[in-house]
């Protein structure tokens, strides 16, 4: 089995590359072998578009069985804990469109500039098909931005224009659309690092985030062991 696990970020997945580097082989191309299971981490840089560019340079090349994408995230639903890890439902483009004269945000498909059912959407959203068949952690709503939120006003309009988003990230609508457009089936993670709120970084909580989501991570990867 060849599984792609996209991070933005090598710190976000040290550990479970620690572990990698213990028990597999390694090859000259990065991936990690074990058995007749093979591991390519494939570490993007953040954002969107560095997601974009390097997933479409990979899937171009190689196809894998399966592709995981894992990290942290801000959390707008206050009954998710710091450190909890979520699987990734849906996940939409948050801030692709334009801002109105009164300061308000029109999307992409409220502007008839993209149509919402147009694969790989459906009503503006991106689904991971699989995900409630496969509820080992618990499933959340993504929304995701070039510029996470840190603003009263700007948070409570985003959450008044989109009620069901629980969780904020950089990166993942860019994976969900690389992988229906590839038709590769994926999974994605996120560990709560803090919330989204007036931007206060002292009560982010990035090591618990990091060392829960790797714990869930390293026992994901031995599970597709054969």
């Amino acid at each position: 089995m060849d599984i792609l696990l996209v991070a933005a970020t090598p710190f976000e997945i040290a550990p479970t590359l620690s572990f990698l580097e213990q028990g597999y082989q390694k090859h000259s191309d990065g991936s990690f072998e074990k058995d007749s299971t093979r591991i390519f981490p494939l570490v993007t840089g953040v954002g969107m578009v560095a997601t974009a560019w390097h997933l479409g340079h990979h899937l171009a090349r190689h196809r894998p069985d399966w592709a995981l994408n894992a990290g942290i995230a801000g959390a707008f639903d206050r009954s998710l804990n710091l450190g909890d890890v979520v699987q990734v439902a849906t996940d939409r483009f948050g801030d692709l469109g334009v801002e109105e004269a009164d300061g308000s945000f029109t999307d992409v498909f409220e502007l008839g500039l993209t149509v919402p059912d147009e694969p790989p959407f459906q009503k503006g959203i991106l689904q991971n098909p699989v995900a409630e068949q496969a509820p080992y952690l618990p499933l959340v709503h993504g929304l995701t931005v070039h510029r996470v939120h840190g603003f009263a006003q700007s948070i409570r309009a985003i959450q008044h224009k989109y009620p069901d988003i629980q969780i904020e990230t950089m990166e993942g609508a860019a994976f969900f659309h690389a992988c229906l457009m590839a038709d590769v089936p994926f999974a994605a993670i996120r560990s709560i690092s803090n919330y989204v709120e007036p931007r206060n970084r002292e009560a982010w909580e990035i090591g618990l985030a990091i060392r829960q989501l790797n714990e869930v991570l390293v026992e994901m990867l031995r599970l597709v062991q054969p």
